[in-house]
């Protein structure tokens, strides 16, 4: 991470978007075996297309809210979850759109009923949540001194 990176995250939390609250291991093993569960159902086909929305929506929400807790932070908003990507990750806006638009895709389920997803997002939502999950992962590596 960047030190610009470092300072936008500790602009988000002093302006109340983000909390500070130190990395806690366990949590984010946990975060990351959630999101390795629910990719992998997620590529159930014999699931209906909106649970496999569901669960890769969730799977991504769950990896990036694990690399946001890495970083020492946490946040109970979605969006700025899926933004902090680009700060957490290094993660380009084309990079982590998909996302947002996931989103807003769930949130329109979920608050006003209205689910309209294709196989096609599903699929590339998916491929971009593969992605993630690598890069989520990767926090953990230490390069080698």
């Amino acid at each position: 991470m960047t030190s610009s990176s470092s300072q936008a995250l500790a602009n988000l939390a002093r302006i109340g978007q983000l909390k500070a609250e130190p990395a806690d291991a366990r949590e984010r093993a946990g975060l990351l075996r959630s999101a390795t569960l629910r990719l992998r159902d997620a590529r159930q086909l014999i699931l209906s297309l909106e649970s496999r929305f569901d669960l890769a929506y969730n799977a991504a929400h769950a990896a990036a809210l694990s690399a946001l807790r890495q970083h020492g932070y946490r946040s109970d908003n979605r969006y700025l979850v899926f933004q902090s990507l680009e700060h957490t990750l290094d993660f380009t806006p084309q990079q982590w759109l998909l996302f947002n638009q996931a989103h807003r895709k769930r949130n329109l389920a979920e608050y006003e009923g209205d689910l309209d997803v294709t196989e096609g997002f599903v699929d590339e939502l998916i491929a971009h949540v593969e992605q993630l999950l690598v890069a989520a992962r990767a926090l953990d590596v230490q390069p080698p001194s």
